[in-house]
Formats: structure tokens, C-alpha cells, sequence
């Protein structure tokens, strides 16, 4: 096993154990995302940047 397959393998075991966390941070980050985005563009692509958002965090969020 290489060095980068032990760190993912710790990286997993992590996020396992604290996967409440992990969710909560996502949910955060992507909604900072969004708003940012949603504000460079002056609001003329929300329902876009809305629903890829909601996508990120159906993939994110298992």
C-alpha cells in the first residue's frame, strides 16, 4: 500500500467517526459557495447555482 492510499484509508476512517461533522461542514461550505457565486453574478443564475448546490450535497452528503 503506498503513501497515499494509507493517508485515504485515514481520511475515510475519519470521516466515519465524525460524520455528523463532516456533513455539517459540507452543508456550510457549499452554502458560502453558493452565495458567493450567486452574488458575482448579480443573482442572474440562482436557480442554476441553486440546484447545482443541491447536487454537491447529494454527493457530498452519503
Amino acid at each position: 500500500m503506498g503513501f497515499l492510499d494509507d493517508v485515504k484509508g485515514k481520511i475515510e476512517d475519519l470521516t466515519g467517526q465524525h460524520s455528523d461533522k463532516v456533513e455539517e461542514l459540507s452543508d456550510q461550505g457549499i452554502a458560502k459557495a453558493t452565495d458567493a457565486a450567486d452574488s458575482a453574478t448579480g443573482g442572474k443564475f440562482g436557480e442554476q447555482i441553486d440546484a447545482a448546490g443541491a447536487k454537491a450535497d447529494e454527493v457530498i452528503g452519503e
